[in-house]
């Protein structure tokens, strides 16, 4: 196969055209069997340029390219260069597809812009006007603002910075462009049908191009974006008139295949990025039914019950936001707990299907990877060039040690693929006033971003927002002038985004905050914060961990929130030295300084002392909202953070010049890295759910409306129960449960529900302590409490310590149990206590 012969000649006269210099429009037109409309074509152009932009021999030029043609295409164009010397024909021998014509057209071209059109004329060359407005009136504000060349390269090196190096004739696609899908810019196969480009931008981008077909031209606006170069989107009319023959399967399929090798890289690193996530969980997924997170606690079964009550409800078109099903009488708010609903009520076939573990490992293992591609696509959009890169970026942020603690049970701490999404409008909006964006739209598209990581997690996105909030700030400080620019665009995109929230989350957060079983703060303790070792410290599950150093250091093991270890640290701090320079690193630099201080909580102990110090969390307590945050949880803005220096680093080490270096700079990532590499989650074997249950022979004992009480009661330190109603359908009510709700007359925040007497005597019993003397007033207790739950069984399994029990459970009672199977079971409905 031989290439376009991309020179001035026309084949077939020996003749060239007779000026050589400058040339203010070159027209490009890519035909492959067009000799029926194209002489016309020529005539349209050809009036229509004179008229619009003069005779004379450098007002512009038109390049046609035959791709191929086994028609007359390339004698009738011959013909007319030879009459019109600024008509030029490139030929090429064989037919090679739409995207090598416009390429030797583009690179054949001279002109200062270059107009990409079809040998049709579907979109009129009246509507060039359009095009060269939006190029235009960027490049007459620019001279008036004095922007010199140097200060235009400059912009191109800067995320959609500079004039426009395109204005692209918009005439449909309008919610794939909205959306932005990642890898597919606005993709159809005729986005450059009629597009106008500044001309030294055009031949280095199409001179980058390596697709032959349609796709080009996603490669072609994807690389300009890659360079910071902005695309402009110009609404024009079409029309019919000789249009060319309908796509076949084989041109939509050769598309299909150059868009998979276009994105093959990003593909690539999804792949890489699904297979880390399967392996952290692969110790779940090797035996849903028997295996449980070791490290996770309670949350398994807690969140299972999630995905099973949200799937309950909506298939029995109940409330999704309040059930019975736990905590008897009063029910749980589900709005004001983690629920998810975001993906729990998206996924309800798979749960139908499959069940609820199978979902939940699901949501985690796709979530953290999802999440680790998000950032990865953010990275590589704003900070880095480098595809791997921002690879390694994307992947410190989703599966740094905290988010690898949380990953034992706690998904909305893991599926936060939203976050970056989030940021990346806000960041537009920023640019909103300069680049001639679309603030209304992005902040639309804001407002329904958020409003759907409402239903995915709420305590993620304010921890979010505050690392924001502190970025801008810092921004304010390193570089007045562009933040105070921004602020404008931000400050309108953040309304319209409240507008759009507001309607849609007014009920769900109304019935959050003061509808049934709401509260206002959850106690967490004085010990929230992280302590200043845990900072410099590795996790449990990092490759250089220790289980028992970071337990005494953290809550528990599903929030070791800090944990990166003194490696990690120390390289981003050099990072911050090195590119001091960078206005960006010097905002990020502060940006986690103050998350990590913040993450210390209100209260400081000082290592290896008895001195404590106040906090800046102090100032934060008891702000609304924020009076809810686990504080330590803060310091988990810092893995993007790290994250985004980490690219940064590698973006520039791979491309120095000398291999010592090269080679120091890539021992000291992994230095740093190495020590926190993830190990897969630990899991164990999990309880098995009583024969009582899982036969069906509890609906002999639990009338409908009747709760069943299990000893002990599921609470946040034992919650198995939970699973025995997931495996049982939610057929019957639970008293007792493990989720947050209120507890006293301030209606203040707990862990689980209300305690009772009876519920915490089976409690203390069941780990250790003596049954005490039963009394007519025990007795009487037990009623009560018993009435107050509506229990209809009172249910033992077999378990340690499990005579005592029964014989407590008897004399509170007033007679003996039933031996089901498992189980001890005591009727208990009303008139029988």
């Amino acid at each position: 196969m031989s290439g376009p012969a991309a020179t001035g000649e026309t084949p077939g006269t020996g003749s060239a055209p007779a000026w050589l210099g400058a040339v203010g429009l070159s027209v490009v037109i890519p035909a492959h069997d067009d000799g029926h409309r194209i002489g016309a074509t020529l005539h349209a152009v050809r009036e229509h340029l004179d008229a619009r932009l003069g005779t004379g021999p450098g007002d512009w030029e038109l390049v046609v390219v035959d791709d191929g043609s086994a028609d007359a295409t390339a004698s009738v164009v011959g013909a007319a260069a030879a009459e019109e010397p600024r008509i030029r024909l490139v030929r090429s021998e064989d037919h090679r597809g739409r995207g090598a014509a416009l390429r030797a057209g583009v690179l054949a071209s001279a002109g200062e812009r270059v107009l990409l059109t079809d040998a049709g004329l579907t979109t009129p060359l009246t509507e060039l006007g359009r095009l060269e407005q939006a190029l235009g009136q960027d490049s007459q504000e620019n001279q008036e603002n004095g922007d010199s060349q140097e200060n235009r390269d400059s912009q191109e090196n800067q995320s959609d910075g500079g004039p426009p190096a395109a204005a692209l004739g918009r005439t449909g696609n309008r919610l794939i462009r909205a959306l932005g899908v990642p890898g597919v810019p606005g993709f159809r196969d005729d986005t450059c049908g009629f597009a106008l480009f500044d001309g030294d931008r055009a031949r280095a981008a199409f001179g980058a191009s390596v697709l032959d077909g349609p796709a080009i031209d996603a490669e072609v606006l994807r690389w300009m974006r890659r360079q910071g170069w902005q695309v402009a989107e110009v609404p024009v009319r079409r029309t019919t008139r000789n249009a060319a023959p309908r796509r076949t399967p084989g041109d939509r399929r050769r598309a299909l295949v150059e868009l998979f090798r276009l994105n093959a890289g990003g593909l690539a690193v999804a792949a890489v990025f699904l297979a880390l996530s399967v392996y952290v969980f692969h110790g779940l997924w090797a035996d849903l039914g028997g295996r449980y997170l070791k490290d996770a606690l309670q949350d398994q079964n807690q969140w299972e019950w999630f995905v099973g009550v949200a799937t309950d409800n909506i298939t029995h078109l109940r409330n999704p936001l309040f059930t019975t099903a736990q905590g008897m009488p009063d029910g749980v708010n589900l709005m004001a707990n983690a629920t998810m609903l975001g993906l729990t009520v998206p996924l309800i076939p798979v749960t139908l299907l499959f069940g609820e573990t199978v979902t939940f490992a699901l949501v985690l293992t796709l979530g953290m990877a999802a999440s680790a591609w998000t950032w990865y696509w953010l990275i590589r959009r704003r900070f880095v060039h480098s595809r791997w890169a921002a690879a390694a970026g994307g992947a410190l942020a989703a599966f740094a040690p905290p988010m690898v603690s949380h990953a034992n049970g706690h998904p909305n701490f893991v599926v936060l693929f939203m976050i970056p999404l989030i940021i990346d409008r806000a960041l537009r909006l920023c640019e909103g006033q300069n680049q001639g964006r679309n603030v209304v739209r992005d902040g639309v598209l804001l407002g329904l971003f958020a409003t759907y990581q409402i239903f995915l997690g709420e305590e993620p996105l304010l921890i979010a927002a505050l690392g924001m909030l502190v970025f801008s700030l810092a921004y304010l400080l390193v570089d007045r002038r562009r933040a105070l620019e921004a602020a404008r665009p931000l400050g309108l995109g953040l309304v319209i985004a409240a507008g759009v929230c507001v309607p849609l989350l007014i009920f769900p957060l109304y019935w959050q905050f003061f509808g049934p079983q709401s509260y206002h703060s959850v106690l967490h303790g004085d010990n929230a914060g992280n302590s200043p070792r845990a900072l410099v410290e590795y996790a449990a599950r990092s490759l250089f961990g220790d289980a028992e150093t970071a337990g005494r250091l953290s809550l528990n093991t599903t929030e070791q929130n800090a944990f990166y270890g003194w490696p990690l640290l120390a390289f981003g701090g050099a990072v911050c030295v090195w590119m001091w320079r960078s206005k960006v690193v010097r905002a990020l630099a502060i940006t986690g300084g103050v998350a990590l201080a913040l993450s210390l909580g209100p209260w400081v102990p000082v290592p290896r002392t008895d001195v404590v110090l106040p906090g800046p969390w102090r100032l934060m307590v008891e702000l609304p909202l924020f009076e809810s945050v686990i504080e330590g949880r803060v310091a988990m803005v810092c893995a993007p953070v790290l994250g985004v220096l980490l690219a940064l680093a590698l973006d520039r080490i791979v491309r120095v010049r000398t291999r010592e270096l090269r080679t120091l700079g890539l021992l000291g990532v992994a230095a740093a890295l190495i020590p926190v590499l993830p190990l897969p989650l630990a899991v164990r074997e999990r309880a098995p759910v009583p024969a009582f249950i899982a036969s069906g022979a509890w609906k002999g004992y639990v009338k409908e409306g009747e709760a069943l009480v299990p000893v002990p009661l599921p609470d946040p330190g034992q919650a198995d129960a939970l699973h025995w109603q997931v495996e049982a359908d939610f057929g019957f009510r639970l008293a007792g449960g493990y989720f947050n709700g209120p507890w006293g007359p301030d209606r203040i925040g707990i862990y689980g529900a209300t305690p009772r007497h009876l519920s915490n005597l089976l409690r203390d019993v069941r780990y250790g302590a003596q049954p005490p003397e039963i009394t007519p007033q025990w007795r009487e207790q037990a009623r009560q409490d018993l009435e107050f739950w509506k229990a209809g069984a009172v249910v033992l399994p077999f378990q340690d310590r499990g005579v005592e029990l029964r014989d407590m459970i008897s004399e509170l009672i007033g007679r003996q149990p039933e031996k089901v199977q498992d189980v001890w079971v005591w009727r208990v409905g009303p008139g029988q206590v």
